[in-house]
């Protein structure tokens, strides 16, 4: 595995960097220790055309500007939590309130904006950070360790791990949005099959009701997601749901094919829940990879992840990490064609 880095730019005293992950077929996977973020992965076509297959942006600007997330590591409370706070032995801890009176991803303290300290292994990059207890009101100091392998086989490994020195709360993800007709299309046409047929009822804001409810037409069985929005006035609602799934190491628990260009991609995962977003409100201000801003549905992303808002639900997996524990959680993306 051949690993290359080179510099990106700098953020007050600290520097930012490109790496370069590239193995023996010559297709690659960039990332950056700016949000510890996913900014390109390489991988052929049924004809043998290697393209970049997710969103993200030629330059430091994008990522600065970038409202949307893309491509980062989101924590340390990945999607969001109600009114804004929980408790951990009845001892209340308030966050801040960024979208509709609730938190979402962890608000301004979020990772995504995080400069990560980096080490360079064989055929890995490992980021690491240290969140300070009281950060954006979470307690205890968190020691994150986010470390993305790349090999041969066209996968990528992303593995989590976290310790903590107070009662916290943890929900790590990655957000990156893929496209794997690489921009000639929205992704629409993309089809899923999706290893679930239960999702996290949630209200009109995101916010789960505590059930867990049948998917009914928002199961995916080798559909397109064309198939599943909600078509209103000439608008496309898309989708924002929580699946349950059992984690899998051996089983995908989401398969993607996009036909034209034959790609496909396999999830595993050993989360409990599957985020699919389908991109509604993506936007920049920046130039993508497309040549043109970001605009709805040019990206949907698969974050594996523990439900939303689970601190204030105890029927939900519980996302406490205490005191000489590990978080030890993992997501896979593989990359074929058809």
């Amino acid at each position: 595995m051949l690993i290359q880095k080179e510099f990106l730019g700098k953020l007050g005293e600290k520097d930012i960097f490109l790496f370069t992950l590239v193995n023996k077929n010559k297709n690659y996977v960039q990332l950056t220790n700016y949000g510890a973020s996913v900014v390109s992965i390489v991988v052929p076509d049924k004809n043998g055309m290697k393209e970049n297959v997710v969103l993200g942006f030629s330059n430091l600007e994008g990522y600065l500007k970038d409202k949307c997330y893309i491509g980062a590591t989101v924590g340390r409370f990945a999607n969001r939590i109600a009114n804004a706070g929980f408790k951990i032995d009845n001892e209340r801890y308030f966050l801040e309130a960024n979208e509709n009176n609730n938190s979402n991803h962890s608000g301004a303290s979020g990772f995504h904006k995080r400069i990560f300290d980096y080490e360079i292994k064989n055929d890995s990059v490992s980021f690491s950070l240290l969140s300070k207890d009281g950060e954006g009101g979470f307690p205890g100091n968190l020691q994150l360790a986010v470390a993305y392998t790349w090999n041969d086989e066209n996968e990528l490994l992303i593995e989590y791990n976290a310790t903590t020195d107070k009662k916290t709360i943890v929900n790590l993800t990655n957000h990156s949005y893929f496209n794997l007709s690489v921009g000639r299309e929205n992704i629409l046409s993309h089809e899923l099959n999706i290893a679930s047929g239960k999702i996290v009822e949630t209200d009109e804001h995101y916010i789960p009701t505590g059930k867990i409810v049948d998917a009914g037409n928002k199961k995916f069985h080798h559909n397109s997601i064309k198939e599943k929005l909600i078509i209103t006035d000439d608008k496309a609602i898309g989708l924002n749901d929580c699946y349950v799934i059992q984690p899998n190491s051996e089983a995908p628990v989401c398969e993607v094919l996009e036909k034209v260009s034959g790609r496909t991609m396999s999830v595993f995962t050993s989360y409990p829940g599957l985020l699919l977003y389908t991109g509604d409100f993506l936007e920049s201000s920046v130039d993508g990879y497309f040549g043109r801003k970001y605009q709805p549905f040019d990206g949907f992303c698969l974050e594996c992840q523990y439900y939303p808002d689970s601190p204030n639900h105890a029927n939900f997996p519980s996302t406490i990490l205490d005191v000489n524990e590990e978080y030890n959680e993992f997501i896979k993306f593989s990359f074929g064609v058809k």
